[in-house]
């Protein structure tokens, strides 16, 4: 039972008509919340063999060569590279912000708590969310710190080992840097989102090399791609528009790992093996976006379960955030074959989870894996 497909009776049941917008399937997706405190140990079984190759001949992939050439060219310090001293007023840059209110109608809010919230709650409501964003992906970036050297050890080509490796300095650059913001400029972290937890222990636990990339590589890191770009186009604050960029090129070219290893991988497999990936990269998708509810921030403001489940109803148009964020991951399932395989079952999915009019759009992951991430502090 090595899929999330196998295991889906670990926390809750995933339902695969949540697109909806059903009541009783926003119900479902706030049992989830974070279960890890601040400070806390999780561990993870991970029953995955490690694989040595006495292959060392080079040039046998010219394109994960040059990728890996790319990484080894773009290492930055995260200590040294970014303006540390840049001040952060998070209470300012909230309020100079249009989002700092979602963009709820009154009648949206009509008898819930949130009908009597002024300025000042709002703004906490912010500075809330902004932890929360910055907190998952501190903690998305460490799952991708232990599946990368995941990757080190089980991927059987020596040239997707390189590459993995300056991934896991790349991630642990990652966790690094969010870490010190959250600690140094905001208010310190949140506990890890349920769904987004319960998704690394399956990726994780998961003993196939290639469900590694799938979960990480593509979903993953393909979602915090998109969610990077959009804090970036709206974020005023220097210090976090810095970091973004230079993650943004490190993620870039992650994403662009993943698709090149698994398109050779997957041109060898059968009919029932790429559903199964399939099903394992919808769930994944379903699972992404349920974390997007933030949970964890509701309850932190004491807001009642229902009233937040009654605006998110009647408000339909807030989820396009959250769909978005998939734009840079249907691409790339179209690159890997996995839209139109085992008869288009993954096609068919992602049309009831409104996000099949990404297909076509590019990743984005070119020009960024090309685009130098700025200039460096010496």
């Amino acid at each position: 039972m090595g899929t999330m497909a196998g295991r889906r009776d670990e926390g809750h049941q995933i339902r695969q008509d949540r697109s909806t917008g059903a009541i009783e399937d926003l119900w479902a997706a706030f049992d989830l919340v974070g279960r890890d405190e601040p400070g806390s140990r999780h561990r993870v079984a991970d029953r995955c063999e490690a694989e040595l190759t006495w292959d060392y001949q080079k040039g046998a992939r010219p394109q994960l060569d040059a990728l890996y050439e790319k990484a080894k060219k773009a290492q930055w310090n995260a200590r040294t590279d970014l303006p540390w001293e840049t001040p952060v007023d998070p209470e300012s840059l909230v309020m100079s912000s249009v989002t700092t209110q979602p963009e709820w109608q009154p009648a949206d809010l009509s008898g819930t708590v949130l009908e009597r919230w002024g300025d000042e709650e709002w703004v906490r409501f912010g500075i809330e969310r902004q932890n929360w964003m910055l907190s998952q992906f501190m903690h998305g970036e460490q799952g991708a710190l232990v599946c990368t050297a995941k990757i080190v050890e089980t991927v059987p080509w020596i040239d997707a080992k390189y590459c993995a490796a300056t991934q896991v300095m790349d991630e642990a650059r990652h966790v690094e840097v969010f870490s010190r913001y959250l600690d140094e400029k905001l208010s310190g972290h949140y506990p890890v989102n349920g769904h987004l937890g319960l998704l690394l222990d399956e990726i994780i636990a998961d003993s196939r090399w290639d469900m590694t990339y799938l979960g990480m590589q593509i979903m993953v890191e393909g979602l915090a791609l998109a969610a990077f770009g959009f804090m970036y186009q709206l974020s005023t604050e220097p210090l976090l528009k810095q970091i973004l960029r230079y993650v943004m090129a490190d993620e870039a070219r992650h994403v662009a790992f993943g698709v090149l290893s698994l398109k050779e991988h997957y041109a060898g497999l059968s009919e029932p093996e790429l559903r199964d990936r399939q099903e394992f990269a919808f769930e994944a998708a379903v699972r992404m976006r349920d974390r997007m509810l933030m949970q964890e921030v509701w309850d932190r403001l004491e807001v009642p379960r229902k009233d937040v489940v009654q605006v998110l109803a009647q408000a339909p148009e807030r989820d396009e955030f959250r769909v978005l964020l998939f734009s840079r991951i249907v691409p790339n399932l179209k690159k890997l074959g996995l839209l139109d395989a085992a008869g288009g079952w993954l096609r068919r999915r992602f049309t009831e989870l409104g996000v099949i009019e990404f297909e076509n759009w590019s990743d984005g992951s070119d020009e960024l894996a090309e685009a130098p991430p700025g200039d460096r502090r010496r």
